[in-house]
């Protein structure tokens, strides 16, 4: 993706904004995540998949909907920013959503083990649930959309997409004129 020229430079700013704000994130994630709370008792770990959902849920609609709400969009902007720091605009969706979604379970894999140590938390196998279904349906819901559109207004802009086409028509025409003609060779004289 990093061409020489305007659309080059536009690469590299937008693949060095996707950097900042991608560790912008990750601040902020941490701070929210690995601070000390002041609890008078702490709940044990939740290793049963889905029990803290399902007792999410029967607290009411409302409140499911904020604790579920939490867990998703906690760490979902790495389902953006993970491509756009990465840069590239033509690669497969499905590979994508796979590199995405793979970092983001190990990040929250990575956020739910260092909980261990902080003071007032606790393991919960639901947060690593909800998180990385937050980043896997943020990708889903933004990427391929904004890379086709960054796709076809880089065609639009790019002279070397222009010149890409006014290259294939020109290898159509000259295909039509048959073989190369050779030279014999000539020999040399003793």
């Amino acid at each position: 993706m990093q061409r020489q020229g305007p659309a080059g430079s536009a690469a590299i700013r937008f693949r060095a904004a996707g950097v900042i704000l991608l560790l912008a994130h990750l601040l902020l994630v941490s701070w929210l995540t690995l601070r000390p709370l002041d609890v008078v008792w702490v709940t044990p770990a939740n290793l049963e998949p889905l029990a803290g959902i399902k007792a999410d849920l029967a607290l009411g609609p409302v409140e499911a909907a904020r604790r579920i709400g939490e867990g998703l969009v906690l760490l979902a902007p790495l389902g953006i920013l993970l491509p756009m720091a990465g840069g590239k605009l033509t690669v497969s969706p499905l590979v994508s959503l796979t590199r995405t979604v793979a970092a983001g379970a190990l990040l929250s894999l990575g956020i739910e083990l260092l909980q261990t140590a902080v003071p007032g938390r606790v393991l919960d196998v639901d947060s690593l649930l909800l998180n990385t279904a937050g980043v896997a349906l943020a990708h889903l819901a933004v990427v391929p959309a904004g890379r086709a559109r960054l796709r076809r207004k880089q065609a639009r802009t790019s002279p070397a997409g222009s010149s890409r086409r006014r290259r294939g028509a020109m290898l159509r025409e000259d295909a039509s004129q048959g073989p190369t003609p050779t030279i014999p060779r000539v020999g040399i004289a003793p």
